[in-house]
């Protein structure tokens, strides 16, 4: 069988996707490569991930390991990601081994530092709140001063479901909360005196091709995103908009594969980006029952070199992250007639852990 990945044809079934990381966006990556006919290799530092449990060969290794890194080249056609924070060194070293990988080396450089990225977003036609770098605390005390407090203080590495970021109330309090986060480079964001928060899942392929879903409103608690509702009720206008950003950002990074953008809607009826994940995105769950194609089938197709599939809602959803003990009610949802159950297979429930979600099913 000729080596097509590597010729720049799709990608043939039968042939092997690899994919860093084996949480549950690497499980419900490697079910949707399965139902297009690849097999997947997973690359995860924990012997019993979710995702190794439903590959084809899985890789227990840290992801930054020369001789695992070694293992899934020789194993896999083409390599993804299923988070953000991969070692960039993890995926120099996979193309020095002569393996591509998608999303490309751009968009998680970009994705991995938060100043990096909000100057992307704004050199690329995409609004973000007004922002400031500090790498000390009197820098962190002088950007709260320019930006007006409250403001928003990230780490700029790393960092997720609201972890790594702490509200200065006061710019006297920026000192405290620089040292707070490790002492390490932050961002200060603005606050966004916004409406809601919405989120646009989009894909291009190899040939430039892209698809872009509707619009979901998104709820938060503590930080962690708690449910979603698809296609959100928008105006067309603001939904153009949401679209034309995210072709920019796609066209901005050579993007292949699925990215989420989240996005604040604000008063005066325009549109702040927030920030993108390079891959498939917890906001886009809804994708699973309310579309003809849903996000993970997407991105396989795209980094695949198939053709995209069509992403029009075919229902109205709304998606419930189960966090905890949350996902032992299984047998109630799962007796639901609506309701649409999707557990990860994680062990060991932890508070505020995402163990699940379900889509409860509505017609448009």
């Amino acid at each position: 069988m000729p080596d097509v990945s590597r010729k720049g044809g799709p990608l043939e079934p039968g042939r092997t996707i690899g994919i860093l990381g084996g949480g549950q966006l690497g499980r419900m990556l490697a079910v949707a490569a399965s139902r297009l006919g690849f097999d997947v290799a997973i690359l995860d530092p924990e012997p019993d991930a979710p995702a190794g449990r439903v590959a084809a060969h899985t890789i227990v290794a840290a992801y930054d390991d020369p001789q695992g890194l070694a293992a899934l080249a020789a194993a896999a056609d083409i390599v993804t990601y299923e988070f953000e924070n991969v070692p960039a060194q993890a995926v120099a070293r996979l193309a020095e081994m002569g393996m591509e990988v998608a999303p490309g080396p751009l968009a998680l450089r970009v994705a991995q530092d938060r100043l990096e990225e909000k100057t992307f977003l704004n050199a690329n036609g995409a609004a973000t709140v007004a922002f400031a770098a500090a790498d000390s605390a009197e820098a962190a005390v002088a950007a709260a001063e320019q930006l007006g407090a409250p403001c928003l203080m990230k780490t700029r590495r790393e960092g997720y479901d609201g972890k790594g970021q702490r509200w200065v109330e006061h710019a006297s309090d920026a000192a405290a909360a620089f040292e707070a986060l490790g002492g390490g480079p932050v961002i200060l964001e603005a606050a966004a005196d916004f409406v809601r928060e919405l989120s646009i899942i989009a894909a291009r392929g190899r040939d430039g091709a892209t698809a872009i879903y509707p619009l979901a409103e998104n709820h938060h608690e503590g930080g962690v995103l708690r449910r979603s509702i698809a296609p959100a009720r928008v105006a067309p206008a603001l939904a153009d908009q949401a679209e034309r950003i995210a072709a920019r950002v796609l066209a901005g990074l050579d993007y292949v594969g699925v990215i989420g953008i989240e996005l604040f809607e604000m008063r005066d009826g325009s549109l702040l980006v927030n920030e993108f994940a390079p891959r498939v995105h917890n906001t886009g769950h809804w994708t699973q029952d309310g579309c003809e194609v849903d996000q993970f089938e997407q991105h396989i197709r795209a980094v695949a070199g198939w053709p995209l599939g069509p992403t029009a809602a075919i229902a109205r959803v709304e998606m419930l992250n189960l966090l905890g003990d949350e996902a032992d009610d299984w047998l109630r949802y799962a007796a639901e007639p609506e309701t649409r159950v999707h557990l990860y297979g994680k062990r060991g429930a932890k508070p505020g852990r995402k163990m699940g979600h379900v889509n409860r099913v509505k017609p448009l």
